[in-house]
């Protein structure tokens, strides 16, 4: 018997491990073209983009998730808060005085109510969202321009899209190089998918990298469109620095999901070096100078001929600024 085992060794591995890496190899080639294939070109950009949704899908999908958003961070702030209103009124000046108004996305704007955690984001299609904590923090119109365009710019280019769709390629690979890897040895396997998706998941965080300076780049040049002056995103960027205090210590760059504020204020300062801003941009008026507790208190959706007056003013802009 044991003649025969080594005279006629058995040959079903080699075999199934051929099975293996051919049935692998057409996992990949299917992430490839299916990437590769499904291409759309931007219609505020012009860019051939790879994606495999469409605008309205994406606006259906931001409208659709908009409401949990909210919810998980503590809901909004009411309408006839004036803060609120702020807020809806930079936005609006955003979208009517730039090329964002010919886009197809619908835009709109959410004051979260949690005056803990100091972010801005953007979903798929136009609904933006800034923070309470945030909020707070910032000083001018401009600065508030900033923030708005800059979560603005990752709708424009649709960098939600983008990530699904490097997603899906970088999980289908993930699974092609498991199905190489697989064998009776588990162990084997479990370290060829582990290594496989920690090598995806830095890919993600280097799209998602490029994809917050670009939307920096959009932050600065719509404000810019607008009339406020651009240096505000670097103050920007300072206040993110602050509010972030010692979390980001000690974590390398090439594992952090956005550049860090020091990196981002210099990319936006090159930005400013090669595109000096037109002059008699302004910084607009001090936020905190346009409402007071005493306003936020007595302000109700009957109540709005003061606070309608006070709005109609609100975002004035010097006619040099143009």
């Amino acid at each position: 018997m044991s003649s025969y085992d080594q005279d006629n060794p058995p040959p079903q591995q080699g075999g199934s491990r051929k099975g293996r890496l051919f049935i692998a190899l057409l996992i990949a080639l299917f992430a490839l073209i299916s990437y590769w294939s499904q291409t759309q070109v931007n219609p505020v950009t012009g860019e051939k983009q790879h994606l495999t949704i469409t605008p309205d899908q994406e606006i259906r999908l931001g409208l659709e998730s908009a409401p949990e958003m909210s919810r998980e961070m503590g809901g909004e702030l009411p309408s006839s808060d004036p803060r609120t209103q702020i807020v809806q009124k930079m936005g609006q000046k955003l979208v009517q005085g730039t090329e964002a108004l010919k886009s197809p996305w619908e835009f709109k704007f959410h004051l979260l109510a949690d005056p803990q955690t100091v972010n801005a984001f953007a979903l798929p299609g136009g609904q933006v969202f800034i923070t309470l904590g945030l909020f707070n923090q910032l000083q001018t119109e401009a600065q508030l321009a900033g923030v708005l365009g800059h979560e603005m710019g990752h709708v424009i280019e649709r960098h939600s899209a983008q990530q699904m769709a490097k997603s899906q390629f970088g999980n289908l690979l993930v699974v092609a190089v498991g199905t190489a890897a697989s064998s009776g040895e588990q162990t084997g396997r479990g370290g060829a998918m582990a290594i496989a998706a920690f090598v995806n998941q830095m890919l993600q965080l280097r799209y998602s990298r490029g994809d917050e300076s670009e939307a920096d780049k959009w932050g600065v040049h719509l404000m810019e469109e607008v009339g406020y002056t651009p240096v505000a995103m670097i103050e920007v960027m300072d206040i993110l620095k602050n509010a972030s205090g010692k979390g980001r210590e000690g974590v390398p760059e090439m594992f952090q999901t956005h550049p860090n504020p020091d990196l981002r204020s210099q990319q936006i300062k090159e930005i400013l070096e090669k595109n000096p801003p037109k002059p008699g941009l302004t910084e607009g008026r001090n936020l905190h100078s346009l409402y007071s507790g005493e306003q936020i208190q007595n302000t109700s959706d009957d109540n709005g001929n003061d606070l309608e007056r006070l709005l109609e003013n609100l975002f004035h802009v010097q006619p040099d600024a143009r």
